[in-house]
């Protein structure tokens, strides 16, 4: 018999921390929730102040009866579910299922699994926080008011398995205003010149400025002509040469949303699987007994504070100085201000260990979980670093009142730099651009002088990465909600993505126009920013759940009844493919399904024939010469390249066949790319060329 239970969310984490008690502590898993409200149903008494009303989770009645059995062997009852509102929440369910009294000491949290957290941990068990518990539930009852009101009602006038949420449904509608922007966007002409200036041997570039000191747009090709008229010749006065120092301090460690952002850009993670590969990391690793078992790797991933404790920062001290040297060492700072709204009940992400280095840990780390434990770790070892100093160089250039200005940095001290760099969403010209030494007074050639016609670009699409950054910008959700709501508008079919970008659907786009019809709140960035807030304030105890929903609710329940009465029904009608079924006849159409269009029988449910949408890339098949090479995607979502005659002809490629031959030896051409370069190499052979545009 033990003397203490302990229940956690999960059996990974409960080995974990077993271990680390010991004899006298029994953990078992819940495997998260043990009650929720039901599906079936709404689940609410709107009549009764909105109790909700809970069920036990159909599937854990065994859990629940193992949790049980092992509660009345136990002196002593600590609920350890992750630290945050849902945890709180599954914690007050467990007490309430195992018959704890939710006032006593029963309640243990941690944000990291490490041996010291956790017994520290247990020395500090306290009460279940109600007011974590009721901003949970808040939640949940708010959404489903939206969600089991709003849903049936667009299965009715639409068509059945839509769904409208208050985060969601802001999300598509953000996609969709960003893809009207680009719809309705006026490219304007704009021109710049270039030049290629020359001293000695040495070469650099420099941009038009301006006419007498004055900096001028170019909008027209008439005016780059009035500018090159005025030239005299094609030498330069260097006028002025500014230099100046620029420190450049390192990015603050993760939180939820700027990890999934980074995790996109830099390993092609979708947010989702940044969020399971970080949650391994969390709960634990088996390292080795020498290495210490099993053991949780980075702190809670779910926050969005960027706090890091003294300790985490000793020891990142420490290493910094023995790896680096002193000069390295950032100067340790407060934690600053706090965002306005910022949970800040636990740290930002970082690893456990400093000492655990991405290398030492190669190989017992699955590649996903290596390049997302790598990325942490430097991010966090960067943030304590000392800033990067750069030198930069701005020379003025004159010919007869005419202005070209060329600028040019070096990394003086890397500082931050040598561990890691921040990614961006927007293309940055190099860092390093050489500029050679430039004296006031001197006279450089110019080469070559080039004017160039622009157009204005719209904004681009959104990518999860742009997406998150926005919604975190304007308060929409929270960090636990960004994954679920990207991948449940593109399970929807509201969204497709092409070229890692969300493109609005029919059917996405006639949900958010009868939603904003009827529900303008729902989908209104200031509104559910505002919700975000009143949440926050029931979790601080300055507010009451009850009356931040009845708030809601009276205004929301009088639009219900108009849109049953006023809102008329859609019909989506299947757009034809041009093509006939080989198997029955009829015609094919095109259907939205979770990974976007594909090709289906109109005759459906009689034929349940299905196809791929091919791209072809305009050559005919290398093996069989018959079939033409299409595009084609893995199950992972790889591009590859095929036969459309497959399976009566088998050939494959990860490259893009090119339509000519080997001039060597006559084989298949392919353009492979990487990260870097594009090269066209033979199959055969050891020919290669640069691959063209």
């Amino acid at each position: 018999m033990s003397d203490y239970l302990v229940i956690v969310e999960s059996p990974a984490k409960a080995k974990t921390i077993e271990r680390y008690l010991g004899k006298k502590y029994k953990v078992k898993a819940s495997m998260g929730h043990v009650r929720d409200l039901p599906k079936s149903q709404m689940g609410v008494n709107v009549e009764e102040s909105y109790k909700p009303k809970y069920i036990t989770i159909r599937g854990k009645g065994d859990v629940l009866k193992d949790l049980k059995k092992a509660a009345k062997k136990a002196k002593k009852i600590y609920l350890a579910a992750d630290p945050d509102r849902e945890g709180e929440a599954i914690a007050w369910h467990l007490a309430y299922a195992l018959n704890v009294d939710e006032d006593s000491n029963c309640r243990v949290v941690f944000n990291e699994i490490t041996k010291d957290a956790i017994k520290e941990s247990f020395k500090h068990p306290r009460s279940i926080d109600m007011d974590l518990v009721d901003a949970q539930q808040a939640r949940r009852v708010l959404d489903r008011l939206v969600g089991y009101n709003i849903s049936p009602l667009l299965w009715k006038k639409i068509k059945k398995g839509l769904s409208a949420g208050r985060v969601q449904s802001v999300a598509l509608k953000m996609i969709i205003d960003r893809e009207n922007e680009i719809e309705n966007f006026k490219p304007e002409e704009y021109w710049s010149i270039e030049a290629n200036f020359q001293k000695g041997k040495s070469n650099f570039e420099g941009s038009f400025y301006g006419i007498d000191g004055k900096k001028a747009e170019l909008k027209n090709e008439k005016e780059v002509k009035q500018v090159l008229d005025k030239l005299k010749d094609k030498k330069f006065t260097i006028r002025k040469v500014n230099k100046r120092e620029r420190r450049r301090n390192p990015a603050k460690s993760f939180t939820t949303s700027s990890l999934q952002q980074e995790a996109a850009r830099k390993l092609n993670f979708r947010a989702r699987k940044t969020m399971m590969v970080a949650q391994q990391l969390y709960e634990g690793i088996d390292l080795g007994k020498k290495a210490g078992g099993i053991t949780g790797l980075i702190t809670y991933m779910r926050t969005d504070s960027t706090r890091i404790s003294n300790t985490a920062k000793e020891e990142a001290k420490a290493y910094i100085k023995e790896q680096f040297g002193e000069k390295y060492l950032g100067i340790q700072k407060g934690s600053g201000n706090k965002k306005e709204g910022t949970q800040d009940a636990h740290e930002a992400i970082r690893p456990t260990s400093t000492i655990r280095d991405p290398k030492s840990l190669k190989e017992v780390l699955s590649r996903d979980q290596f390049r997302l434990y790598k990325l942490i770790y430097e991010r966090f070892l960067a943030s304590q670093m000392a800033p990067a100093i750069m030198d930069t160089i701005t020379a003025h250039l004159e010919n007869n009142g005419v202005e070209f200005r060329a600028t040019g940095s070096k990394i003086k001290f890397s500082g931050f730099m040598k561990v890691y760099v921040e990614g961006t969403d927007d293309k940055k010209k190099d860092e390093n651009k050489y500029l050679p030494n430039l004296e006031e007074g001197e006279i450089v050639d110019a080469k070559e002088i080039t004017p160039n016609q622009h157009f204005t670009q719209p904004p681009p699409r959104y990518t999860e990465a742009r997406l998150v950054r926005t919604m975190e910008e304007k308060g929409i959700g929270r960090p636990s909600t960004y994954a679920p709501t990207l991948d449940t508008i593109q399970r929807r079919g509201y969204v497709s993505i092409d070229n890692k970008r969300f493109i609005p659907t029919e059917l996405g786009t006639i949900v958010v126009n009868m939603v904003n019809e009827f529900f303008p709140e729902i989908i209104d960035v200031g509104f559910t920013s505002k919700m975000e807030s009143d949440l926050d304030s029931i979790e601080e105890g300055k507010s009451e759940w009850i009356k931040v929903i009845d708030d809601f609710y009276q205004d929301f329940q009088k639009r219900l009844e108009v849109a049953e009465e006023e809102m008329e029904k859609v019909e989506i009608r299947d757009e034809p493919a041009g093509i006939d079924c080989e198997k029955c006849g009829h015609e094919m159409v095109y259907k939205m399904g979770r990974y976007g269009k594909f090709l289906a029988c109109s005759n459906f449910p009689d034929c349940r024939n299905t196809k791929p949408i091919l791209k072809e890339i305009g050559i005919k098949c290398p093996k069989c010469k018959e079939g033409n090479v299409v595009e084609r995607k893995s199950k992972k979502k790889r591009k590859f390249y095929g036969c459309d005659r497959f399976p009566e002809c088998d050939f494959v490629s990860w490259d893009k066949p090119i339509a000519r031959s080997c001039p060597k030896c006559e084989s298949l051409l392919v353009e492979k790319k990487t990260k870097k370069e594009s090269q066209v190499k033979c199959t055969n052979c050891d020919y290669k060329e640069e691959a063209q545009g």
